[in-house]
């Protein structure tokens, strides 16, 4: 039997220091209202996470060296209770530069710590050091942290949770007994750092992960395989457990089952859902599901019994000519032992989908609704048609290795037709801040696509005009507590992909998502206005579109892109520069002190 490994994570070093003032909860969602009666007191909840080196053993590899954050694999998991003011000082002893992205936290008065490099920050350098402060009222659940330079965020990453500040009582479904972390990701055989710089050097794109993993392991399917390198969880009979789940990865949605158990999903990327039942989650890197384990018949009062958690990649490329090019097609498991006796059998093994299961993929991912209903803005003040694609570019100063195709051009994405490069000189908030954006950036991201066209239609491949873009770093700037709504279009150019889309600073309501072209005659009727599943990632179904709707009433430049660090690589992301509004409290803050200077 292998040796167990548990799920509780070190949470590094965590300081509780009481406010000397009380404050009312200041829950925002009306059932967590009625739940709390009585005054609570905030606390500053402080961690120190030093990113350096740590040598692992892993497939076959007697010793490799990664980034990661207080040597551990997950790094540490923050735990804060909503009203929390949460601190972490980064010490950077790793050898890259370095930023932190507090994935899904608003950053509401604190946009200088949300943390993507060049878009609110300056990278800390080798030998520095930044402290991230920010306050997480008005959240609740399972949001995540990782690095926001190059591709580092592979293996320096971890989970967030978000405490009701009425205690477990205040969940709005049944109470689970225990809830442990589950966090997907990937892994490379090489250093991803020098993966991401020869991609940038080439232009072409890097090489998909050899595997993946569950808390840091790749389970027992994989070539040299170790006891020490499956992860296991051990469970009670007859106790209710909630998975905190987390796709870490850097580039594959994950299709994730464990065998003879169903689940019963309450909360997605910290938004509470009506309850919805599935035997299989499917999850996009930067997204996150709460749900409860339900066993099957007969598995919960059956000890020993030893069951296989297991991910494969769900892909989603409708015409790549040979998938393993994209993903790769293995799959990576843990252990599920009901502890109390000795293990009866060899682990079940889960039936996964197919890899290309699109049908089961969009079932999940569009099928959720919001717990609480009728809070979706219905006035409109800003309409975006925003097209998502892949393409390609002439090589640029950056491809010092420039390695083209035989028509002289480099992979490239962009949204319509802007493909996003970052600032190198200073951070775009910070030109913000200064009034000085002039060789920064430029406020003419489009609203539409400057070419309309059949935009899933298979002969759009062939048209090189509409598959070249540009480089450039254009924001779509908006006044202050505006409503925007985006519809978010898929394209054939290249290859038809599901895309998730991330959003810094906002959730956003997915009103609508189907397939092939968007049609704004018909397709509004579709719009649930009541009860839309609330994210701040949505996984663009592959081929299609979804519209999104959210408040701009949080001033900074927010970055909204594509959480495939390939894609992102390549220029699929934009920035929202949201303006200023009428008081102090709603106008962008001066930076800290110690805010790294490029």
């Amino acid at each position: 039997m292998k040796s167990p490994v548990h799920l509780e994570h070190p949470f590094g070093t965590q300081i509780v220091k009481d406010n000397m003032a009380r404050s009312w909860s200041l829950l925002l969602l009306p059932f967590a209202l009625a739940l709390v009666a009585s005054v609570a007191q905030a606390a500053v909840v402080e961690y120190t996470f030093n990113v350096g080196n740590l040598s692992i053993s892993q497939l076959c590899q007697q010793e490799m060296i990664i980034t990661a954050v207080n040597g551990q694999l997950p790094g540490p998991t923050i735990v804060a209770t909503e009203g929390d003011t949460v601190v972490v000082h980064m010490v950077n002893e790793s050898p890259y530069n370095m930023t932190i992205h507090w994935h899904g936290i608003f950053q509401r008065g604190t946009p200088w710590a949300d943390g993507p490099a060049m878009v609110t920050q300056c990278p800390v350098r080798p030998g520095g050091n930044y402290t991230y402060r920010f306050n997480v009222t008005g959240q609740e659940g399972t949001l995540w942290w990782h690095s926001h330079f190059s591709f580092l965020r592979a293996t320096v990453y971890g989970a967030l949770i978000i405490k009701p500040r009425g205690g477990a009582k205040a969940y709005p479904f049944p109470v689970p007994d225990e809830e442990v972390v589950v966090i997907l990701g990937e892994w490379w055989k090489t250093n991803v750092y020098d993966l991401q710089q020869r991609s940038l050097v080439t232009g072409n794109p890097a090489p998909h992960a050899d595997a993946y993993t569950i808390n840091g392991k790749p389970g027992d399917f994989y070539n040299c395989s170790a006891p020490n390198q499956t992860h296991k969880f051990e469970l009670k009979q007859n106790k209710t457990y909630m998975l905190r789940i987390i796709n870490a990865a850097l580039n594959t949605p994950l299709f994730f089952k464990v065998a003879n158990h169903s689940f019963n999903v309450v909360a997605a990327d910290a938004c509470y859902t009506k309850p919805y039942k599935t035997d299989v989650v499917v999850i996009s890197p930067g997204q996150t599901v709460d749900a409860l384990l339900v066993p099957d018949a007969g598995v919960a009062a059956a000890v020993g019994g030893r069951y296989y958690m297991a991910v494969i990649p769900y892909n989603s490329a409708v015409n790549a000519a040979d998938p393993s090019f994209l993903y790769s097609l293995t799959n990576s498991t843990a252990i599920v032992e009901y502890g109390g006796g000795p293990a009866t059998s060899p682990p079940m093994v889960p039936d996964m989908p197919e890899y290309n299961d699109t049908a089961t993929a969009h079932r999940f991912l569009s099928n959720m609704t919001a717990l609480v209903p009728n809070r979706v803005p219905l006035a409109v003040d800003t309409h975006m048609f925003v097209t998502v694609s892949m393409g390609d570019t002439f090589c640029g100063p950056e491809q010092t290795m420039c390695m083209p195709d035989d028509k002289g051009t480099i992979f490239a994405s962009s949204m319509n037709n802007a493909s996003f490069i970052l600032p190198n000189t200073t951070s775009m908030l910070e030109a913000m801040y200064k009034g000085s954006i002039d060789g920064v950036y430029t406020r003419d991201f489009p609203d539409t696509p400057p070419i309309v066209f059949d935009y899933t239609a298979d002969a759009s491949d062939d048209n090189a005009t509409l598959k070249h873009t540009f480089k450039s770093t254009k924001v779509k700037t908006l006044k202050y507590n505006s409503t925007v709504q985006m519809v978010l279009q898929n394209t054939r150019l290249v290859s038809k992909e599901s895309h998730p889309m991330h959003l810094h600073g906002f959730n956003f309501f997915v009103l609508a998502q189907g397939f092939g072209n968007y049609n704004e005659t018909t397709d509004p009727a579709k719009f649930n206005l009541v009860d839309p599943q609330e994210r701040n990632t949505v996984a663009v179904p592959t081929g299609g579109w979804a519209v999104i709707r959210f408040v701009a009433d949080n001033p900074g430049v927010w970055f909204m892109h594509c959480h495939f660090d390939a894609h992102l690589e390549f220029g699929l992301g934009m920035v929202f520069e949201v303006q200023n509004g009428p008081t102090q409290e709603t106008s962008l803050p001066p930076p800290p002190s110690d805010l790294p200077q490029c």
